[in-house]
């Protein structure tokens, strides 16, 4: 188990000469701060280290803007994207006067849906395993003008690429929804994946396989070891720096945006999800699919608070051009053993009763991991209060039902707009022990609604397509 003194031992070690504070604001992003490593000491992590949070995207105003990071020892690592030998240490923020955690702060709303786990008396743990999908590309160009708006992405990889001049171009381009998983040399990013898996693996995280993914121009997976919600989250954080700064350092550039290409897969963060007690695993059963009945009323309370859930799960306008019915996006509210189109899926790969999880599939990697993971969990636990049916299972081809029969499978929210209602409308679970606050969802319903409405006013080029000789 890590300490301040461990930490500080190991920051010697490495002959650390700096220390950078991370911690991630309210939309996901990661904010740091740096300072000679003589500046730290064991009481740093007790007494916390003071900056200015007004300029943060949705926290205090200037008013009221002093603010501790208090770091965490189990989270340090030397970075290593840095010139300069650099301790890095992730923190939970907390008021300066009160020392309590401050309500919009991710990972502090993360460790608190973890304390009213156990105060529920149902699990003592959960455990979550993220599989988020991300693009390299070569180039990527953007803009938007009061008079004209465009974005272009590229890659080597790209079906597009057939016919351009490359001096020369040796073919092999990945055609549209042929990118799992073609070997070299049609799938060109084989080393990078790797290189980024060791860089993960050195800094602590468990990776358990990376590919190529579906989509042409260089979509992609890594897959790491489930943890504890807290620790799963910080993981993500830290799979992201390295997925990014590895993809810069070789010239590329990694996107977590849901869906940047049309015509093609977009990316997802399935979520795996079990609740544990004093070492014992509470999802494996003898119901549908190996589950517990307990595990069934998780899926339960998933599936009732599923539009709501996307608010916060699916944060962007971007994400609805995921989620779109008809395709394999996972918009139909049910669950399934086999039904990859169903939001929640029942791996069936083990019969080990520690394996059995259920999986949650709208999620994108755009979302905020702390906030998402602690939305489901939520969400899971307030099925399970309530005793919250799932219904029966969808083991039928979705793409082969009647339209009558299609039509009485409810469908994620369609627009970020829509589950912004959804969520204004249901939202009690979310407020069960403070975990997410009134003033936090107030915040972040206002703050995307202004999102929403930003893209919404500005004319978009297909408009011209299909209607500039009216």
């Amino acid at each position: 188990m890590s300490t301040p003194k461990s930490v500080l031992d190991m920051a010697a070690k490495a002959e650390a000469k700096m220390v950078d504070i991370k911690f991630v604001d309210t939309f996901g992003t990661w904010q740091h701060f740096s300072m000679p490593i003589a500046e730290l000491s064991v009481e740093s992590f007790a007494e916390g280290l003071g900056f200015d949070g007004s300029s943060i995207r949705g926290w205090k105003s200037i008013e009221a803007s002093d603010m501790l990071a208090m770091p965490d020892p189990a989270t340090a690592f030397i970075d290593p994207f840095c010139a300069v030998p650099t301790l890095s240490l992730t923190c939970t923020i907390s008021d300066t006067i009160t020392r309590e955690p401050y309500n919009r702060d991710p990972r502090g709303i993360a460790q608190k849906a973890e304390r009213h786990l156990v105060s529920t008396g149902i699990a003592d743990e959960a455990f979550f395993g993220p599989e988020a999908e991300f693009f390299i590309f070569d180039n990527v160009q953007f803009d938007s003008k009061s008079n004209g708006t465009f974005y272009s992405v590229d890659s080597v990889e790209g079906v597009w690429n057939t016919g351009r001049e490359e001096a020369p171009n040796l073919g092999y381009k990945i055609r549209h929804k042929e990118g799992y998983f073609p070997v070299a040399p049609a799938d060109t990013q084989q080393d990078i994946r790797t290189e980024m898996v060791l860089t993960m693996e050195e800094l602590g995280l468990k990776i358990e396989r990376q590919h190529h993914e579906v989509a042409t121009a260089g979509q992609a997976e890594i897959d790491y070891r489930f943890a504890t919600l807290v620790r799963a989250a910080d993981a993500m954080m830290v799979y992201k720096h390295v997925v990014k700064n590895t993809a810069r350092k070789h010239g590329k550039t990694a996107t977590f945006l849901p869906k940047p290409l049309f015509g093609d897969n977009g990316s997802g963060m399935h979520t795996h999800q079990s609740l544990w007690k004093k070492g014992k695993p509470l999802f494996a059963g003898k119901e549908y699919g190996g589950l517990s009945q307990l595990a069934l009323y998780y899926v339960g309370g998933l599936l009732k608070h599923a539009r709501a859930l996307c608010a916060i799960c699916n944060p962007t306008t971007n994400s609805y051009k995921r989620l779109v019915p008809g395709f394999e996006a996972p918009v139909n509210l049910a669950y399934s053993a086999r039904n990859r189109s169903a939001a929640v899926r029942i791996p069936t790969y083990s019969e080990n009763p520690k394996a059995k999880r259920i999986e949650y599939r709208p999620p994108d990697p755009a979302a905020n991991p702390y906030l998402a993971f602690a939305a489901l969990l939520m969400a899971g636990l307030d099925g399970i209060q309530n005793k919250i049916e799932p219904g029966e299972p969808l083991d039928k081809n979705i793409y082969e039902l009647p339209p009558e029969e299609l039509k009485k499978v409810p469908n994620v929210a369609g627009s970020l707009s829509e589950a912004l209602d959804c969520l204004e409308k249901d939202h009690d679970f979310l407020l069960k022990g403070e975990v997410f606050t009134a003033d936090f969802l107030e915040m972040w319903i206002t703050t995307k609604r202004k999102e929403h409405d930003a893209l919404r006013i500005r004319p978009h080029p297909y408009e011209f397509f299909l209607y500039y000789d009216v």
